[in-house]
């Protein structure tokens, strides 16, 4: 993947999961340098001394919190001044939900919605003038199948994905007229084995501490973190990453909405 060779890649959420799948991928490039960042101090230094040693010097450590708005232009003054600049941001921190909505108290939708929507975005606006001024940038934003479709037991997750691709279409759109080399992909992953259903909030703020059986038998991390990677070098606009159910899924929804509203009244809320 030659697009990535020298690049200088922020990536949110790299404690875990498929962001950190995708700091592993992303250090076998040539020439790479990172920004790791997500809550966890002590995670992203794991994840650091995971990578190969001889790139170990080529990255570097910023704890943020995507909950905490006032902190973040500072953080995006940080992340730029570890190696000059920024290349590539992918945005990928985020929380899940798992409850009904009647279920569902409106402090945890604001959280949802704080994190996975509001503390994205504040990243990419800050970081935005930095990639105009050098005319040249990739935003890479790690939403969801949900953010395209609806199911039960996600509605606040849901919509917080569904306003990541508002925000980033008409992002792409401005940005095509002002400066066309800085390019806008929108990842939708579906079930991925992570622990983000046992992290994700139920309906009083707490944690679900339970892994669905769609996500235990989902993609691997590592094998989402190549897909996300691969839809980055071709700078798509939107790529579609996960077994057949989930991305027919979408497909169905676009095409036959009737018929994917129907499929959905019949699944289990959990």
């Amino acid at each position: 993947m030659a697009y990535f060779t020298n690049k200088i890649i922020w990536v949110t959420g790299a404690s875990s999961g498929i962001g950190e799948a995708l700091v592993y991928e992303l250090a076998k490039k040539k020439g790479v340098k990172l920004v790791l960042s997500s809550r966890r101090k002590e995670e992203l230094e794991r994840v650091k001394g995971n990578c190969p040693h001889e790139i170990q010097a080529n990255v570097r450590i910023l704890p943020l919190d995507l909950a905490q708005p006032d902190t973040l232009k500072l953080s995006t003054e940080v992340a730029i001044q570890f190696f000059g600049h920024i290349d590539i941001l992918i945005n990928n921190g985020g929380i899940s939900q798992r409850s009904l909505a009647k279920d569902t108290q409106l402090s945890v939708d604001r959280h949802v919605m704080e994190v996975d929507y509001f503390g994205t975005i504040a990243l990419t606006k800050y970081l935005l003038p930095h990639f105009l001024q050098r005319k040249t940038g990739h935003y890479a934003t790690v939403s969801s199948v949900m953010g395209i479709i609806g199911t039960p037991y996600r509605s606040g997750y849901a919509a917080a994905k569904h306003a990541l691709h508002g925000f980033f279409d008409s992002l792409r759109a401005e940005l095509w007229n002002e400066c066309k080399s800085i390019y806008v992909t929108i990842i939708c992953p579906g079930w991925v084995h992570t622990n983000v259903t046992l992290n994700a909030l139920t309906g009083d703020g707490s944690k679900l501490n339970h892994m669905d059986k769609t996500t235990e038998q989902g993609l691997t991390p590592q094998h989402c973190a190549i897909k996300i990677l691969e839809a980055i070098q071709k700078k798509k606009e939107e790529a579609y990453i996960g077994g057949t159910k989930e991305v027919f899924a979408v497909y169905l929804k676009r095409f036959l909405p009737k018929m994917f509203s129907r499929a959905v009244r019949k699944l289990s809320v959990r």
